[in-house]
């Protein structure tokens, strides 16, 4: 059977103290950089998506003299059904 010594299981325990602490002042140093850098990258993807949808300048330039007319299709569907009945409420004080 294995037997625990005592500057075994102190060097073990101040080895972990060592990673947990050096680490804590690693992560205290480069964590508001790698916040930064993410948030960097997250807006650039944001703002493209935002100028994807929203049909900004995200699309390719046109050649100078070249006349492009977009429309937006018409909603070709009429809706001509009568849902439900109107009932007409009184506030009772």
């Amino acid at each position: 059977m294995l037997e625990a010594s005592l500057s075994g299981v102190l060097k073990t325990v101040l080895i972990i103290l060592l990673v947990y602490f050096g680490l804590k002042i690693l992560i205290r140093f480069f964590g508001p950089l790698l916040l930064k850098y993410f948030m960097k990258k997250m807006g650039k993807k944001f703002e493209q998506q935002f100028k994807q949808g929203f049909g900004g300048p995200a699309n390719p330039p046109r050649e100078k003299g070249k006349v492009t007319i977009d429309k937006k299709p018409g909603n070709n569907r009429s809706s001509d059904k009568k849902v439900g009945e109107y009932i007409d409420y009184e506030e009772i004080d």
